[in-house]
């Protein structure tokens, strides 16, 4: 799951930025990559497209991920279980 998260952010920050996406590792600070509001939406739009669910809908407390890892680790917990 963590490459999907990392394809799509990769796939959205090439479009909205028209350059190399930045690294992403685990303490990778969201607000600091330089990903707006916006994009962050369409990364979440574009995951739930792929993965066919939104963790963000599914939780019942308002959560906002600082670090890619933690952003990683939410869609990890609310993943469907097969």
């Amino acid at each position: 799951m963590e490459n999907v998260i990392r394809e799509v952010f990769n796939e959205v920050w090439k479009r909205q930025k028209g350059t190399e996406p930045p690294p992403l590792d685990a303490d990778t600070l969201l607000l600091e990559i330089g990903l707006d509001s916006l994009g962050f939406a369409i990364v979440v739009t574009q995951l739930d497209e792929k993965l066919s669910f939104d963790p963000f809908s599914i939780a019942q407390d308002a959560y906002y991920p600082q670090t890619f890892g933690e952003f990683v680790a939410f869609y990890k917990k609310y993943a469907p279980k097969i």
